[in-house]
């Protein structure tokens, strides 16, 4: 019960070193590949729920931006399966980090905002002063239009941040108090632990739908800019 309430949160150490990068770089591992030509139960089901999502993200786009299908496909994997392993005890979700989410975010989002400079400069200028604004408020709309565009990056970042941490705090908290009830009042106990596996089933669904709110935004920000 002394235990530290962010302590699931510090980034976890080796012999002194980080480990952070091993722990990004093992949910991959977890992808099953085929090298057979009929593939099995698993590597079907997994092709068509990919095949399903990039079709749902890259409709909207045109011929350019759909050249980020394979980049906006491999964000969602890792981010989901990122999110879902830090649902297992003693482990480490590094999507809980604001440092790994704006290293995520920041590239993305300048790569298509980038993209939008270069290929389509007029319409990208055009976002930063509305159509028939009064010539008064011209600085200003600017001004305005240039914050919420850098800002982007941020709120995916913070987003994606705050729905993690939150949803491992409340489980750290429903958790340590079923273990106090549980010497205490029996049928309180089986209520808050009832409560305790409602709430797990709702932080996978919040995993999955958190990357590909994500990886959702991204696709967007690439759209307007291509």
């Amino acid at each position: 019960m002394n235990e530290n309430l962010f302590a699931s949160f510090i980034a976890p150490t080796i012999l002194s070193l980080p480990a952070a990068v091993l722990i990004i770089l093992f949910p991959p591992l977890l992808i099953p590949t085929s090298k057979y030509l009929i593939n099995n139960r698993l590597i079907t089901t997994q092709q068509w729920l990919i095949k399903l999502t990039s079709k749902q993200m890259m409709t909207m786009h045109n011929t350019k931006g759909r050249t980020w299908s394979l980049m906006l496909v491999s964000l969602i994997i890792f981010i989901a399966t990122t999110n879902l392993l830090g649902l297992l005890p003693y482990s480490f979700t590094p999507t809980t980090q604001l440092s790994m989410n704006l290293a995520m975010a920041i590239p993305l989002w300048a790569g298509a905002v980038i993209m939008g400079f270069r290929s389509k400069i007029k319409n990208a200028l055009a976002h930063f002063l509305p159509q028939g604004t009064p010539t008064p408020l011209i600085p200003m709309l600017v001004i305005i239009e240039t914050i919420s565009l850098l800002i982007q990056p941020m709120a995916l970042a913070v987003r994606l941040t705050a729905n993690i941490t939150a949803g491992h705090l409340l489980m750290h908290l429903i958790g340590s108090a079923t273990l106090a009830m549980s010497t205490i009042n029996l049928p309180s106990t089986l209520i808050i632990f009832t409560i305790l596996i409602l709430l797990t089933i709702l932080e996978i669904a919040v995993a999955l739908i958190q990357a590909y709110v994500f990886t959702l935004l991204v696709s967007l920000y690439l759209h307007d800019n291509t």
